[in-house]
């Protein structure tokens, strides 16, 4: 069994990625390096790593926070209960502006940065298909995973579109809601009835 990791590295971990995305908001993804990131933090690239396998991950540090979210929110729960456990988790991310939900305060600035990084764009795709194999591994069925992981990146996706054109947050919030209200009813009636 893994041990958990002591709250200094966690502490160390935080302080990492909010300085890598101040850096990365402020001079682009791509213009930044793990070495000045490390610098700015007060530790050493070595620690960088030991945190972030990749760069990216520096900016997408959440992402395995939204596969653990998926994850525990079907743990245990019945085959014909798992929509409404994901759809009980994802409306109440967005009831929170939870960060994950891409409704926090900051996300233009989030959104700018992927973007204007093609990386960061790979990565982002990467990390959906991963969860979507996680989320499969966890309800035993990787159609329904791949289609909810899928829907619900397209609807990120709209909300990321909405946020930098501009829109307010009260329009944002409700596109986003709308989206996720017509993901589930395509997943629970087909897409015909989501129209």
């Amino acid at each position: 069994m893994p041990r958990s990791a002591p709250r200094g590295g966690a502490e160390t971990r935080a302080r990492i990625a909010e300085t890598a995305s101040g850096m990365f908001a402020e001079h682009g993804f791509d213009d930044v390096t793990v070495a000045q990131v490390a610098k700015a933090a007060g530790v050493s690239s070595v620690t960088v790593f030991k945190h972030f396998p990749r760069k990216e991950d520096l900016f997408l540090d959440r992402s395995a926070e939204t596969v653990e979210l998926f994850q525990a929110a079907v743990e245990g729960v019945p085959r014909d209960a798992v929509l409404d456990a994901l759809e009980a988790l994802v409306l109440r991310l967005v009831d929170e502006r939870a960060p994950v939900s891409g409704l926090a305060p900051g996300a233009r600035a989030f959104f700018r940065t992927i973007a204007d990084s093609s990386t960061l764009q790979s990565r982002a795709l990467e990390l959906v298909a991963g969860a979507q194999r996680a989320l499969g591994d966890a309800v035993g069925d990787r159609l329904l995973a791949a289609l909810f992981v899928g829907g619900y990146a397209s609807v990120f996706v709209e909300t990321a579109r909405r946020v930098l054109d501009g829109d307010g947050d009260d329009v944002v919030v409700a596109g986003h809601r709308a989206g996720l209200e017509r993901l589930f009813r395509a997943l629970r009636d087909g897409v015909a009835s989501a129209t």
